[in-house]
């Protein structure tokens, strides 16, 4: 198994690569190749081609929640590439979601492409409804996590938009990946924004397994030092083995893994190559 984060927000070391505020995961287990998001802008894409990964050769494609910092390269992808893919999307997927700048303005952070586009380019496209959904034997989708309050993120400042009116976000189109190995569950989330401890809680829940490993978004940018401290109780006290959280993590929440998880803590920039 691996899993090569094609883009976030930084670049490792000594790698010629573009980076930006979006997150792009490649996997390859069961003889499959997947691509779990897709960055912002598509240059993800370039950096398939330096990381010599054939995006021809995708099977799958799943996009975690309906932010264009996670689905802004996928048009790219299609109209550049053309994998004969199958998509995942959660249900609401295509809801209209803003950012609340001020009392008076709401940005469009939604997606850069419809539902016509897909319809257009003959896209295979399933919309997760299921708890559980298994692509392969060891690939699961998972969506409708059950939410505790106590570890659910600051999300105020996010909002859907329908029929003139503006309402929170409660995320109900975000989906995760668990990869079935046989030390346990390794988790792909996108920006976490159910709450990471929610989601890693729900998994364990409906499969019965333990959480070997964390990669991707855990959106703890805006958490305050006690929130990110219970959250990393919660990763001590489970015995996760990785976490290799990024994008959306903030540099705060990034440097308080590192110094208190030390080497389970992985610094998951552009270019960082995972072998399980």
């Amino acid at each position: 198994m691996k899993i090569v984060t094609l883009i976030e927000n930084d670049t490792q070391s000594g790698k010629d690569l573009y980076n930006e505020h979006g997150l792009s995961l490649f996997i390859q287990v069961d003889g499959k190749n997947i691509l779990f998001d897709s960055g912002q802008s598509g240059r993800f894409i370039d950096n398939a081609k330096a990381l010599n990964i054939d995006l021809k050769e995708l099977d799958y494609v799943i996009l975690s929640h309906g932010h264009y910092d996670h689905s802004g390269g996928f048009r790219r992808l299609i109209e550049e590439i053309n994998p004969n893919i199958k998509l995942f999307l959660g249900e609401g997927f295509f809801n209209a979601k803003y950012n609340r700048v001020d009392e008076n303005r709401y940005d469009y952070t939604g997606n850069p492409f419809d539902k016509e586009f897909l319809q257009n380019n003959n896209i295979e496209t399933k919309y997760v409804h299921e708890n559980m959904l298994h692509i392969t034997e060891n690939l699961v989708v998972f969506s409708n996590f059950n939410i505790n309050p106590e570890f659910e993120n600051t999300i105020e400042r996010m909002y859907l938009k329908k029929d003139g009116e503006y309402k929170k976000d409660q995320f109900l189109d975000e989906i995760s990946l668990g990869i079935k190995s046989d030390q346990g569950i390794i988790v792909l989330v996108g920006c976490s924004h159910v709450g990471v401890v929610n989601i890693l809680d729900t998994i364990k829940d409906r499969t019965g397994e333990n959480i070997h490993s964390l990669i991707g978004g855990t959106h703890l940018v805006r958490e305050d030092d006690e929130q990110i401290n219970k959250i990393i109780e919660y990763f001590k006290v489970e015995d996760i083995k990785n976490i290799g959280a990024c994008h959306c993590t903030g540099k705060q929440g990034e440097t308080m893994l590192s110094q208190q998880l030390e080497e389970i803590f992985i610094n998951n920039n552009t270019g960082q190559i995972l072998e399980f």
